[in-house]
Order: structure tokens, then sequence, then C-alpha cells
């Protein structure tokens, strides 16, 4: 069931909350491993392979293909996922993951998903992480393989339109590449998604009083956030909701979780874009926790997402080409 408040979309169905209730407690039931500092965790973390009885599996409809994109300085890995023949749509796909973690492989159903339900072909990327690599390489990571996937348009078989999404730290990525884009004159991609987005720091909202620490905390003083963000006051491309305009941008697709505190974050961007004149609409799932996007096997908002997200693919790229 879907309702509209305030401008926000909210889908309630009976499941979230059971669902995410029972996910929460398995995690919490979970022992706790050896004491390690925050690296050799982080390090041990990236090494362990997604459950598929939680993260779900490839759409076997697609067909997946592992490539190599060469920019300046730097090679990163991508994996292609395609529906059908014929030019398609392309969309750059970044995974979340607190900017210093995840992985293309914990997404697999989403990536794949969204290739099939918008017929669309995906491009899902592993950009450089911290604290190897902080701000801004993430970020110009991103911006960098926008303009290799234009200028590998005809290998990839895309029909020249782009778009560009991303969960939590992947859809901050998002946002400052459209922001950097924009004001470097660049093309801008045709459309942006934005989940659960992650667009400021420290931030005092009443999402964050409610819910931090409801599977994710983003307490000002955390271990990966002194990892990435550089000291002293930051670019509104790290933190796009400080951006003093956000005329221009593509029209966006923003998905909320309800106990999230990012939650503000999603609804305060969409707002912005909305006064800013940037077309926009927010769907906020309904007692559903921050990341459900990677764990569709168990929570049924991850799967409607999936189709959601291909549904507005599907519509904003049906006009016929000028």
């Amino acid at each position: 069931m879907s309702t509209i408040a305030e401008g926000i979309e909210i889908v309630d169905l009976p499941a979230f909350k059971a669902e995410t209730d029972a996910l929460l407690e398995r995690f919490a039931a979970e022992p706790a491993g050896p004491e390690l500092d925050p690296y050799q965790a982080l390090l041990l973390d990236r090494q362990e392979l997604p459950d598929p009885e939680l993260a779900g599996e490839r759409d076997q409809r697609t067909s997946a293909e592992d490539v190599t994109i060469d920019l300046p300085g730097r090679t990163l890995q991508a994996r292609i996922y395609r529906f059908a023949a014929g030019p398609r749509p392309v969309l750059l796909w970044l995974h979340g993951g607190g900017f210093i973690g995840g992985d293309l492989r914990d997404i697999e159903y989403a990536t794949s998903g969204i290739a099939a339900a918008g017929n669309v072909i995906v491009v899902s990327l592993n950009y450089r992480l911290a604290p190897e690599d902080p701000f801004p390489a993430g970020l110009h990571d991103v911006r960098d393989t926008l303009g290799w996937l234009r200028d590998h348009t005809a290998d990839l078989n895309g029909d020249g339109r782009i778009a560009v999404g991303g969960q939590s730290a992947g859809a901050a990525l998002a946002a400052g590449a459209c922001l950097l884009a924009r004001d470097d004159g660049q093309p801008l991609p045709d459309r942006q998604i934005l989940c659960y987005p992650s667009l400021d720091h420290d931030q005092d909202t009443e999402s964050v009083r409610l819910f931090d620490g409801t599977f994710l905390s983003i307490a000002a003083d955390r271990w990966s956030a002194q990892q990435y963000f550089p000291d002293g006051e930051l670019p509104a491309t790290a933190v796009p909701l400080r951006a003093q305009t956000l005329a221009g941008l593509p029209p966006a697709l923003l998905l909320g979780a309800g106990c999230d505190p990012l939650r503000d974050d999603a609804r305060n961007y969409a707002s912005r874009l909305a006064q800013d004149g940037v077309p926009n609409r927010l769907i906020e799932y309904a007692d559903t926790m921050h990341a459900f996007l990677n764990f569709p096997a168990v929570l049924s908002a991850g799967r409607h997402a999936v189709e959601l997200i291909g549904a507005d693919l599907r519509t904003a790229f049906s006009a016929r080409r000028s």
C-alpha cells in the first residue's frame, strides 16, 4: 500500500516491520568476533563474501561480464549486466559501505535485477575506498568512469543515454558526481537514483535522534568518517546537502528507509531539489532499515525497490531520442 504525505510517497506493506525486526534480531544474536583494531576488522570484512540467504543471487535472465576500466593512474574493476540485445541506456551503479567498504559482489541481486526490470545496461563499479584512498578519490573515480562510459558507448552497446545511481555512500558519490559535472561544465547524466543517500556529515536531524544505531550509526566521531572526509570545511561534492544550489542537476529518484538515521538526508535533498526546480520523486519504505537493497532475500522492501527502480528507468527512458 502506498500513500502520499508532504510530497513523500510512503510504501507500507505489513511484512516490512516483521522482516526488519527479524533481521536486526538475527544480527544482534551473532557472536562477537575477536577484538581487532578498526583497520584489521575492515580488511577481514572486505574479504567476506555475501551470504546468498540474505543477499540473494544474480537475476539469471541477465548476463554478467567482468571488465577493467582503465583511467589515468589507476584501473578499476566493474561488472556489466545485460538483459536484452540491442542498444540500451547505461546505468552506472555504486555500492554502499561507508566509503571504506562494500563491493559489487554484495549487490548482484539489485544490479542484475535493475538491468532486467529497467531494460538497461548496468555497470556496477568498484571505486577506490578509504583509508587507502580518502576523498576525493572515489568521487573522481565516478566522474572519470562516467566519461569512460561516454567514450565507450558503442563498445558497451549503449544508446548514448546515461544514468547514475547508488546506495548510501554510493548514492553520495552519485550526487557528488552530478554536482561536479554541473560545476565543471561537463555533460550531466540523464537521471540520478539515490537510495538511502548519505548527503551530509555530523547531521542533527530527527532521524538521527530516533534511529542512530539501528543497523547503522553515523556518529560524527566514527572511525570510517575520520578516514574518508578531509579536515576543515567540507566541499559540497563531499556533502551535497551543503551545496548553495541544486539547480541544473539531473532529475532524481530518491529512496528512503523509515527506520534509518539517514532518512532525513533523502527527505531534505528531495525538498532542496524541488525548491531549486529539479524534478524528483521521493519514495520511503516504512518500518525498513538502512541498506535494505543488500538483503533482498529476507527483506521484501529490497525486492520491491528493484522493481520500482526498473519501472522508473523504463519511464524515464521511454521517450524516443530526438
